[in-house]
Order: C-alpha cells, then structure tokens, then sequence
C-alpha cells in the first residue's frame, strides 16, 4: 500500500522553526575569542558600526532633511542596522548599533533581536534612527535597554517640533523612531517585538 509522503502543516512549521534559529545562529556574530588580536578585532567592529552610522543618517538626511535638526537639538540619538528572515511561521532578526549622547559625544555600542510571528517567508532589511529629546529618555534607553511590543503600532507624524520630526514616529513621550527601508522612510512602524541592549562585547 502506497503511503501518502506529503509533509503536512505541523512538520513545515517544525522545518521552518529549528531552520529559523540555524540560520539566526550563522548570521551572529560570534563572541571575540580572547588573544593579542582581540583589540584589533573589537575596534574593527567599532568602526563598522560607525559606518553603518554615518551611511544611515546619511539616507536619512537625505530622505528627510529636516531630521538634521531634529537630531541637532536632541540629547541624543541612536542608530540600527537589522537583517531578517522568515521561513514559514518562525523568523527573526538581529542587529547591531550605537547609541551616542551629544553633550559628552559618548557613543554606547548596542545589539537588537527581533522575533517575528504568523505565516509568510522572506527576507527584511532596515535602519532605524532614535531621537531622544531629553537625557531621561536616552539614559533608559541605554541602561536599562528598550523593548518594542508585538502589538506596539506608530505611524509617521506630519509634523513635530515645528516640523523638525516630519516623518518619525512618536514612540513615547520625547522619544522619536525613524524606520528606512530600501524603499525610504517608512509611514509604519514594522520593526515591532524588538529588543535593544548594550553589547557586552564591544563597550
């Protein structure tokens, strides 16, 4: 008797989940071993992340020029780079930054995961730049890190500070997110069920 050998929903999602965090666990980077080049190695990370910075602020800059102000006259900001995938129900992203204080121009190497649900596949590439108005808010994004929600939602504001956040998003009080995709800035917030924490390796 001819058994039917087609794999049914519950073995796909199984596939798509353990094939999900093997390929989360390849693109990580992985921890610095301890040597004599450990430094170079750790510097040479620093200055990717400073690249990634000034590359993103630059789209930034030039997809929204009024963000120039918004970034000049806030305590601080903080810029991320994030790479995803999702394979049928299971998926997720990771990613790496800086978050920088203008008073004491202190920059605070950070890393974000990112968790995905429901049913799809394909991949997802982003940049997020933070605005923080006052120190408070930069302070707990630092220390204390930040979680985005899976049901968290914003969307772009028409104008802010006297137009200075035209195209951010309102996160919470004093604290602004703007989101570039390949496609500019964009009008929604998509970058939901994030957390974002200090890097123990590179501060």
């Amino acid at each position: 008797m001819c058994r039917n050998t087609k794999p049914g929903i519950g073995m796909l999602r199984q596939f798509g989940t353990v094939f999900a965090i093997l390929l989360l666990a390849a693109v990580a980077s992985p921890p610095f071993a301890s040597g004599a080049d450990d430094a170079k190695k750790k510097e040479a990370a620093r200055a990717d992340i400073q690249k990634m910075e000034k590359e993103t602020l630059a789209r930034l800059y030039k997809a929204q020029p009024k963000a120039k102000d918004a970034i000049a006259n806030a305590a601080g900001y903080a810029v991320f780079s994030n790479f995803g995938m999702k394979i049928f129900v299971a998926g997720g992203g990771s990613g790496k930054g800086v978050a920088v204080d203008k008073a004491t121009k202190k920059k605070t190497y950070m890393k974000m995961i990112e968790a995905q649900a429901g049913w799809g596949m394909g991949v997802k590439k982003f940049r997020l730049v933070w605005v923080f108005e006052n120190r408070k808010g930069l302070d707990s994004f630092i220390n204390s890190g930040w979680e985005l929600g899976a049901q968290t939602s914003a969307a772009a504001q028409a104008s802010g500070q006297g137009a200075a956040l035209a195209g951010a998003m309102s996160i919470a009080p004093g604290i602004w997110l703007y989101q570039l995709t390949d496609d500019g800035l964009a009008l929604e917030l998509t970058a939901k069920g994030t957390k974002y924490y200090k890097d123990g390796d590179l501060n």
